[in-house]
């Protein structure tokens, strides 16, 4: 038995391998970047480094390392990527009890050709990463979870409606940063929109769901919906709205960026785990974009996150009140 806050991150494991090298500078290609390789040739990098990443198992990190009651679940195969996944979320404090494993895919995997720049192609095989198939029997030790954590899950409705029926039913929170094969099926997503407390996309994500229009507006109807709504925008920093106020935040520090991978998700769960403390949105928002800025000062999703007792600084952000607006 724990007094802790328990949070469930659901969602992809993978395993991460990481090349630098000067020859992954991009080029100019007509109105485009690119990265070319003359075909048949043996190209030299400077690194390699082997990480673990997975939207769900990097979010779970963060819950850990904050001192939460953090758990896993997800699908990886019986291989060698397997053990280093599970090995990681171990030394992370991470329970994995719940994890499945999948007879025929492999586990997910993952090569980051990194620029200098700290811009990436990703070159990823999804595995058992999006093989999900839940059923309410792989929630059974949860029923004391405070929150789920929610990542992709390949478009996975029928898995995706079994975690919201179960949280409803044991009065769970849910927080919830969709992947594109979600918000493809933007009309079942919004059926479930009322039963989230957190939802986490960017700008032309939520204009998947309410259709083009300026972002003060979409966040006010999506924001019917759902208590808190957090848009990133990238180094522009970010939006949130709770209901009563909408915030605006820059980057938490200029730092040099090293690796975007896993930044997305050090936001959300890092703004999802000090709503969960109980903390103000204000200091939500402070900590995700602490937590993202440690995260591209390091490679790997997983090696900045911050640890518990982190001492950060307070960061510029303005407050608006929102207004009632009415929609046909």
């Amino acid at each position: 038995m724990t007094d802790k806050i328990r949070v469930v991150s659901i969602g992809a494991a993978v395993q991460d391998v990481f090349l630098e090298g000067a020859i992954f500078k991009p080029r100019q290609y007509k109105e485009s970047l690119i990265e070319q390789f003359e075909l048949g040739t043996k190209n030299e990098v400077e690194n390699v480094v082997f990480s673990t990443g997975g939207g769900a198992t990097n979010a779970s990190v963060t819950f850990a390392r904050a001192g939460l009651d953090s758990w896993y679940l997800g699908s990886v195969g019986n291989d060698v990527a397997a053990a280093a996944v599970l090995d990681e979320l171990k030394k992370e404090t991470v329970n994995t009890d719940l994890v499945k494993r999948s007879k025929d895919l492999g586990t997910g995997y993952s090569l980051i050709l990194l620029a200098p720049s700290g811009e990436r192609t990703i070159l990823t095989y999804r595995g058992a990463s999006s093989n999900y198939g839940l059923s309410e029997n792989d929630f059974k030790k949860l029923t004391r979870a405070n929150w789920f954590y929610i990542s992709s899950l390949s478009g996975d409705f029928k898995s995706l409606k079994v975690i919201v029926h179960f949280a409803v039913k044991h009065g769970i929170k849910i927080a919830i940063n969709p992947g594109a094969k979600e918000l493809a099926k933007h009309h079942d997503f919004l059926e479930l929109m009322p039963h989230f407390t957190i939802l986490s996309l960017n700008k032309d994500e939520l204009e998947q769901l309410y259709g083009t229009a300026d972002l003060t507006t979409l966040l006010h109807k999506a924001n019917q919906h759902i208590k808190y709504v957090v848009v990133t925008d990238g180094p522009h920093g970010c939006y949130v709205a709770d209901g009563k106020n909408i915030y605006k935040a820059g980057m938490y520090e200029n730092v040099k960026v090293v690796d975007r991978a896993g930044a997305g998700d050090a936001f959300c769960s890092g703004f999802v785990c000090k709503i969960a403390e109980g903390q103000s949105t204000e200091t939500a928002i402070t900590y995700a974009s602490a937590n993202s800025t440690s995260v591209v000062s390091k490679i790997g999703a997983k090696t900045g996150i911050l640890k518990s007792g982190a001492r950060l600084h307070s960061m510029p952000m303005q407050v608006s009140p929102m207004k009632q607006l009415v929609f046909s």
